[in-house]
């Protein structure tokens, strides 16, 4: 049996084992399995490794997409300059090999999005290992962009300090904080919504649950909007071809 699997916390809003599950089925891979393993601390996984000789691949979630690098024998350049893992894969002599497969996520979400548009700026919803993609994925398509966070040293502004002329004249804004994923779907990032306009083009990496609250302010203000789906799909693909290889 091969195993793959996705650790993070908490994983009960995630879509990946059923995601694989069903392409499992549908290409007959009778020999192959997906599972959640939440663990309470990154540093458990060497111990998950040792007691699943059988695990092949991981996908990794918040909040380890950064802390986990440290476990990893070999890291891939675009990961290394991402500075975020959210794919490991395991050689048969037990080397663990970092990539991030959101990138290829991220690529086809603003192609699909964005169309042929080219926002002058964007604004970006948080600062975990999300939002380190979706940074590299904006400064390749030459987007300039400020930060938003909880902590006033890693961003360009807090929530609490975000000036109104920031979000009119951004008009792509990235939601890559976890905000208002289930079950908390009553919440949102803390933004003044007011000044999003028809212009404006909204993405959530959020896709538990379809439509965000994020989401359902930006198209009650007429803005074009799409959430995270398209970039799970893309990442989960990715993940699956590097396991592979």
């Amino acid at each position: 049996m091969r195993r793959f699997g996705l650790i993070g916390r908490p994983l009960g809003h995630s879509a990946s084992a059923k995601y694989f599950t069903e392409k499992f089925h549908k290409e007959g891979l009778s020999d192959c399995e997906y599972a959640l393993y939440e663990l309470p601390s990154v540093e458990e996984l060497p111990s998950l490794l040792a007691a699943m000789p059988e695990l092949c691949g991981l996908n990794v979630t918040i909040p380890y997409k950064r802390s986990v690098m440290h476990l990893l024998d070999r890291i891939a350049p675009e990961a290394q300059a991402i500075g975020a893992v959210n794919c490991i894969r395991r050689l048969r002599n037990g080397t663990l090999e970092g990539h991030n497969t959101d990138i290829a996520g991220l690529r086809a979400a603003l192609d699909r999005l964005l169309g042929g548009a080219e926002p002058a700026q964007a604004l970006v919803l948080g600062t975990g290992g999300a939002s380190q993609a979706v940074q590299y994925a904006l400064a390749e398509r030459g987007i300039p962009f400020a930060l938003v966070s909880r902590d006033a040293a890693k961003g360009n502004y807090t929530y609490d300090n975000l000036p109104c002329e920031a979000v009119s004249e951004s008009r792509l804004i990235v939601n890559a904080s976890p905000v208002g994923t289930y079950p908390a779907v009553g919440e949102a990032p803390r933004i003044p919504y007011a000044y999003i306009t028809p212009e404006h083009f909204l993405l959530d990496l959020v896709y538990n649950p379809p439509l965000t609250r994020f989401l359902d302010c930006g198209l009650r203000r007429g803005a074009r909007v799409l959430n995270g789906e398209t970039m799970f799909r893309g990442q989960a693909e990715a993940s699956w071809r590097i396991w592979n290889t």
